[in-house]
């Protein structure tokens, strides 16, 4: 069994920072890439940020510049760091991993349950 949870969502003004955390715990032989998204209301699940196991990163261009995607030593948590959060960065944020369970075959899918962020205008 593979859990992801999130933490560190919440209400922020514009402006404001906000820093985001996802550990994934379980059967894990070993992690790939992890990465965020985030839906708001109304609107399609978007890709905000992914980083490898090797430490590459990619934003989408909405949040370069503003959003740091990174992960612990262990490469077990990922992080966002959101800085000059706008209204329009209000979503659920959900965390994701592409896990290898045994030593064979190819990484699954792994998603978080969400954490909400609001930006307030």
């Amino acid at each position: 069994q593979v859990q992801l949870v999130e933490s560190g969502g919440g209400l922020v003004q514009a402006g404001g920072s906000l820093r985001l955390s996802c550990s994934a715990s379980g059967s894990i032989f070993s992690i790939n890439a992890m990465g965020w998204y985030r839906q708001a209301p109304g609107k399609q699940r978007e890709f905000v940020a992914t980083i490898t196991s090797g430490g590459s990163t990619n934003y989408a261009d909405s949040v370069k510049g503003r959003f740091t995607i990174s992960r612990d030593n262990a490469k077990t948590t990922v992080y966002l760091q959101m800085n000059s959060l706008k209204p329009e960065d209000t979503a659920v944020y959900y965390c994701n991993a592409d896990i290898y369970i045994t030593t064979r075959g190819s990484p699954l899918r792994y998603w978080g349950p969400g954490t909400q962020v609001t930006v307030s205008s």
